[in-house]
């Protein structure tokens, strides 16, 4: 990684300060931002909703479970390290830029091994290559944007939205214009627009790294652990790890359970969430002023466990307007817990540990929740749910409940910064 770190630094000295920058730089810049996160979050969108279904499809249900296991595995080391090396050894944008192509090709590798039928096995291997690279990008988008907007934590959102549209068009694209809801094909149009991605990175904004630690800790980005040494710090990332595990089967199983219901557009149905998602990251910002950070992620927690109970009640009675309703409250859920949660970070981290901090959000949230959450609702999903169909109303509100530990969880224990400093 040390290479690549050294091939990546750029020469900072007499860079222009973005925050400094005229009203037309700015809205350039927003602009850019925004087309990256586009096409950024296009990528998943075209193959995450419908990769149950093509697994499936090809004779290989029995990997669905390891398929979802394996880009979390991947992302335990992956965005520490990225997180470390923006914040110590190069620029956030370039570094995302490389990766990006990189995992690109890797995607579509694990995916034109499916469509010409070869070992499940293969696939996998792929898919953790492009997992590796992937890691680090939504923390390493979060540190660039943060840095490079004049206010940043009004327009994080606005800009962020643009990924969730980007989820939406890919979603939709793959329904209705590929109509892949059960090809491989989708994975290979994904890497093709991910490689546009990284490509429009490097006409980004440099986010010069502004560590000055060059200890193995570091580069490692193992010092990013010493926050958890703070109470509200260890709540907060010890809550997003729990909430974490049952998001997992919202992208893993609801797809399936819509099929199950009668849809027989699983991915364009999936773009609901993303639509809500759209209109809470209109309000975020606006929010934001308004309520503690503590309030909206109780919000957050509080709205999934009525999401969750929605999809219970869709699998009690096989009405699928309630699981589509379950899927529509996500967006809102998603928005105001984890992109308050990246905003929260960047509030309260110092500057040259901020890149960090987003990579132990998304060791989190891309790591070891996922993993926990594809081992629980991968087991969940054996023992509840029967080839029958019957059993998804259990399967959803256990998870609903898992939700509501970490609603009273973080309730009680955190204190949030007013209480800290009065303590």
């Amino acid at each position: 990684m040390i290479p690549l770190a050294i091939l990546l630094r750029a020469d900072y000295a007499g860079a222009v300060n973005e925050r400094e920058r005229t009203p037309a730089q700015q809205r350039k810049t927003f602009g850019l931002l925004w087309i990256v996160f586009f096409f950024h979050g296009m990528v998943p969108g075209f193959w995450i909703p419908a990769l149950t279904n093509i697994l499936k499809a090809g004779g290989h249900a029995g990997y669905v479970a390891a398929a979802f296991a394996v880009p979390p595995l991947c992302a335990l080391i992956s965005p520490l390290i990225g997180g470390s090396l923006a914040d110590q050894r190069c620029s956030a944008n370039r570094l995302f830029a490389w990766t990006s192509i990189a995992g690109a090709f890797s995607l579509m590798i694990a995916f034109a091994g499916l469509y010409a039928r070869w070992p499940p096995a293969f696939f996998l291997t792929f898919l953790g290559g492009y997992s590796l690279m992937s890691g680090p990008a939504w923390g390493l988008l979060a540190t660039i944007s943060l840095a490079a907007m004049d206010k940043g934590e009004h327009q994080f959102p606005r800009v962020r939205m643009g990924a969730t549209l980007g989820w939406v068009a890919g979603g939709l694209l793959t329904s209705y214009v590929l109509r892949a809801d059960t090809s491989p094909i989708v994975g290979i149009v994904a890497g093709g627009v991910k490689i546009l991605a990284g490509g429009l990175a490097f006409l980004l904004p440099d986010a010069p790294p502004l560590g000055r630690s060059t200890s193995w800790k570091s580069l490692l980005g193992i010092e990013s652990f010493r926050l958890l040494k703070q109470r509200d710090q260890l709540v907060f990332f010890g809550v997003t790890l729990m909430f974490s595990i049952p998001i997992t089967a919202f992208y893993t199983y609801s797809p399936e359970l819509l099929s199950v219901l009668g849809d027989t557009k699983p991915a364009a149905t999936m773009t609901i969430a993303q639509a809500s998602e759209v209109v809470s990251m209109l309000l975020l910002g606006s929010l934001m002023t308004r309520f503690r950070v503590k309030t909206l992620l109780l919000v957050a927690l509080g709205l999934s466990v009525v999401r969750f109970g929605l999809c219970g009640v869709g699998g009690a009675t096989g009405l699928i307007g309630w699981h589509i309703a379950g899927i529509a409250l996500h967006g809102m859920c998603y928005t105001l817990y984890f992109v308050t949660a990246q905003i929260f970070l960047d509030r309260r981290v110092e500057p040259g540990m901020r890149g960090q901090a987003q990579g132990l959000l998304s060791m989190m949230t891309s790591g070891l929740g996922p993993l926990a959450g594809a081992i629980v609702c991968g087991w969940l999903r054996h023992v509840l749910v029967k080839e029958s169909g019957a059993g998804w109303d259990a399967f959803w509100w256990m998870l609903a409940s898992i939700i509501a530990v970490c609603f009273i969880v973080f309730a009680f224990l955190y204190r949030g910064r007013d209480r800290e400093t009065a303590a």
